[in-house]
């Protein structure tokens, strides 16, 4: 029961963070309200959770990993990969190496493994928080696309990188001809066990779908299962479950191109998936708050592990910190962007430098948030002999403070940044739209052509059929026409498109203003209400 009532309070405490962080009058990110919510929980109710390591990252990590590598936009992905690459390789290889030996350099009581693991936690970025805090100054398409796949790719690397970190520490020895092979293999394997389970799961449940019908609960439960299995899977042949979730995201992508699902499986399993999503990033941000009063409560007994006497030291630590990685991110991001305008620019001739409010920016948005916190919840509690994992209260400490620094620091300076930035133009993509709009109402006017006299074929009433195929027909012919017609012609179609959508959404309110109403009244039982607003509701999705 105790653990029942944890889970259900947590749950609460998200969904009222959520609340809170809309009705505030100024643009914090949830994640800053969901630690305040979680610190007041542990304060309030005496709420104590003990999270076990390896529990913690099988719950948490795999579906959130997971659904960043399914949902990234690949084009957009690999339109950018070197300049996403250079961000989630190199600067995270640069922050573990550069940050590991700065943390043992300032606090000598801290192994050097340990540092180097605390360098690991704090390497990879949140896109989440990042997109929490410009909420209300959007960040520029490309930009945000760039981030995402950073933050996809270093979460894995960042978290790889912890793996050998913590071995060392365990074990006291590292070899760097040995860390390379095992590099190789837990990555390897770890994609391989991701993308060949992904491909076997989708393949199967398309061929029983196929021969015997498909439930709409069984294909979201599948998909959940995925990551889980993926990461099981790697961790049992000590590979990278973290790659594993990853490689199995980006691979359902393209297996559902193929292997397609019943439009009703795919909208239910979206919502799934953003509650998923919502509950877990959230629960995470709540734990660490809950966990602060007893982070803070030993505040004595972390002083001390760093030999010094006064807590301010801790703070001027976490400084040191942030004031390291910025310097390391700012540095990489302005040396990545220049490398990237060389090579675009013709004949290889630096044509421009990076705008200075794009590297700032840029350097601003490596905000720390939840891979951070449930990597540094994975330092074990205990060496192998027994005794407390060195520094691990410390490190702990040090990442939260990173954390809410990164916060606060971007909350404040990124949406001044982003006010009035704009990137380099993007190729319109209008005319592919067009295409394919084009091509998909030619395709939908044979279909309804074929049907239609299929239909007819030795009926008396075939007039009824020509009539309703024709209208459906003419509505086809009439999107051909505004797509396929000259600059002026598609301008004016657009707009057209534009007020029939608004006029559109207007009759669906009221359409649903009128059905609560019957429904009240008791006219209409609830059933029917549900299905008609629930065929409101799909069309409101549809002109929205």
């Amino acid at each position: 029961m105790e653990t029942i009532s944890i889970v259900l309070i947590l749950l609460l405490a998200v969904v009222v963070s959520g609340a809170i962080s809309r009705m505030l009058p100024v643009a914090l990110p949830t994640p800053l309200v969901q630690i305040a919510l979680g610190f007041v929980v542990g304060l309030a109710a005496h709420l104590r959770v003990s999270l076990d390591p390896d529990l913690f990252m099988l719950l948490f990590l795999p579906p959130l990993l997971f659904l960043d590598g399914w949902r990234i936009p690949k084009d957009a992905l690999f339109k950018d990969l070197p300049t996403v690459v250079e961000l989630a390789l190199g600067l995270v290889l640069l922050t573990v190496v550069g940050m590991g030996f700065l943390i043992h350099w300032m606090i000598p009581a801290m192994p050097l493994a340990v540092a180097f693991a605390l360098a690991a936690v704090v390497s990879p970025t949140d896109p989440i928080a990042v997109s929490a805090i410009a909420a209300r100054v959007p960040i520029p398409k490309r930009m945000m696309h760039i981030l995402e796949g950073e933050s996809l790719f270093n979460d894995a690397s960042g978290l790889v990188c912890l793996r050998f970190a913590i071995a060392a520490a365990l074990t006291g020895t590292f070899s760097a001809t040995g860390a390379a092979l095992s590099f190789l293999w837990m990555a390897g394997a770890g994609i391989f066990a991701g993308v060949t389970l992904t491909l076997v799961v989708t393949w199967a449940k398309a061929w029983v779908s196929r021969r015997f019908g498909e439930e709409t609960g069984s294909q979201i439960l599948i998909s959940v299962l995925i990551p889980f299995g993926a990461y099981l899977i790697a961790e049992h042949v000590h590979a990278s479950g973290i790659l594993a979730a990853v490689a199995a995201g980006v691979t359902m992508s393209y297996a559902e191109i193929s292997r397609q699902a019943l439009a009703v499986t795919r909208m239910r399993r979206n919502s799934v998936w953003d509650t998923i999503q919502f509950a877990a990033n959230g629960i995470i941000f709540v734990l660490l708050g809950e966990q602060l009063p007893e982070i803070l409560s030993g505040l004595d007994r972390t002083v001390e592990l760093t030999g010094r006497t006064s807590p301010w030291w801790l703070a001027l630590y976490v400084g040191a910190i942030m004031a390291g990685l910025a310097a390391l991110r700012f540095a990489w991001v302005w040396v990545s962007l220049r490398i990237t305008l060389l090579r675009r620019a013709p004949g290889g001739k630096m044509g421009s430098t990076p705008p200075w409010r794009l590297v700032a920016a840029m350097s601003f948005a490596g905000v720390r948030g939840a891979i951070t916190l449930a990597g540094v919840l994975t330092l074990p509690l205990t060496m192998g002999d027994g005794t407390p994992f060195p520094g691990r209260e410390l490190a702990v400490f040090l990442a939260t403070g990173v954390i809410l620094s990164s916060l606060v620091m971007a909350s404040v300076g990124l949406p001044l940044l982003l006010r009035g930035l704009t990137m380099p133009p993007e190729p319109s993509q209008q005319a592919e739209e067009d295409m394919a709009r084009i091509a998909a109402a030619e395709a939908a006017i044979k279909a309804v052509e074929r049907l239609q006299h299929a239909l007819v074929q030795g009926r008396d009433d075939a007039d009824v059929y020509a009539a309703v195929g024709a209208r459906i027909m003419d509505g086809y012919r009439e999107r051909i026409e505004s797509r396929a017609g000259d600059g002026d012609a598609r301008h004016e179609a657009r707009a057209s498109e534009r007020i029939e959508r608004d006029l559109r959404l207007a009759a669906v309110q009221a359409e649903r203003e009128q059905i609560v109403r019957i429904a009240r009244e008791r006219r209409i039982g609830s059933e029917l209400a549900s299905k008609l607003m629930r065929e409101l509701d799909l069309l409101e999705v549809r002109y929205k």
